[in-house]
């Protein structure tokens, strides 16, 4: 790379999160054309995609469940969907993008448990099986039913930008959207990009430093949302078919070619709770595995 390539700094906040890009430019001018670019990429996502935004297609979708009338798509939604599918089979029925519903009694302002009455009341309402949907529309059957690609979308996010960064030309840099990350290339030295995995109970504290030279890496825990309540630290990952918090790991970080799938990885540990270490363990893609008790495990060394 030649040496008039010059480091774009771009932080920001987006999807709910801090967010920060990295990448070599030619000319000053090149680098804010490419942030304009960036900025479009995510504000078409966040306008399809955010659950809070009354004005999204999610939202959308979500307002039409139980009235009769699908709502139609596009072919980058019909991906997303597919992919979806796709976790929900190969978890079997862990990972379920239509168990945000159970936020309405989970909810990080709660003082309280829910009582089993209210988690009840609410599970029917959960599984990908019920959704009816084609490359062309989406429909969910039953009233009070929603869609959430909070589990999906910001991993996907990050992979969208690094394609779009790469499509301009881009070979060195680094996507960041609140912790979730791709590399797009190597720095112009030849050296990787430093990452830090911290501990969701000390954010000070670091786990593991890592240096990437391409591919992503996606954390999943109970970093910054959770319940303490009467002592007791829950957390915000929710077992689609108990309806309850899971249990037994703290945090999981993957490494993977795609951002999307590490995050999908590493949230598919969590939520099988004690089962998540020996599952990882049986997994090909690299892992580091905090237990509640603080304990480390890590699953092939990335230097």
């Amino acid at each position: 790379m030649s040496k008039k390539w010059q480091l774009v700094n771009y932080a920001f906040h987006a999807m709910g999160s801090p967010c920060h890009v990295q990448f070599y430019a030619p000319s000053k001018k090149f680098g804010q054309q490419a942030k304009k670019k960036l900025n479009t990429c995510l504000a078409s996502l966040e306008q399809r995609y955010s659950r809070y935004r009354e004005d999204s297609l999610i939202s959308t979708i979500n307002r039409s469940a139980g009235l009769g009338k699908a709502t139609p798509i596009d072919s980058e939604t019909a991906a997303l969907l597919t992919y979806a599918q796709q976790c929900y089979q190969e978890s079997d029925g862990l990972f379920d993008v239509t168990s945000g519903i159970l936020r309405r009694i989970w909810s990080m302002d709660k003082t309280a448990l829910p009582n089993d009455d209210e988690i009840n009341e609410l599970l029917p309402l959960i599984g990908w099986d019920k959704v009816q949907w084609s490359e062309k529309t989406v429909y969910l059957p039953l009233v009070g039913m929603q869609l959430d690609f909070g589990g999906i979308v910001k991993e996907y996010a990050a992979d969208s930008i690094a394609q779009l960064l790469q499509s301009l030309g881009v070979v060195s840099g680094i996507v960041e959207l609140g912790g979730d990350i791709k590399v797009i290339g190597p720095q112009p030295n030849g050296q990787g990009w430093p990452v830090a995995i911290r501990d969701p109970r000390q954010p000070d504290k670091v786990i593991i430093q890592l240096n990437l030279f391409t591919g992503a890496l996606a954390s999943s825990g109970d970093y910054e949302r959770f319940q303490l309540i009467d002592g007791v630290r829950y957390s915000h990952l929710l077992n689609p078919k108990t309806g309850k918090p899971v249990t037994g790991l703290r945090a999981v970080s993957i490494l993977s070619e795609h951002c999307v799938v590490a995050g999908s990885v590493a949230t598919l540990a969590m939520l099988k709770g004690d089962q998540g270490l020996p599952w990882l363990q049986e997994n090909q893609l690299p892992f580091f595995c905090c237990q509640n008790d603080g304990q480390i495990y890590k699953q092939l060394e990335i230097n």
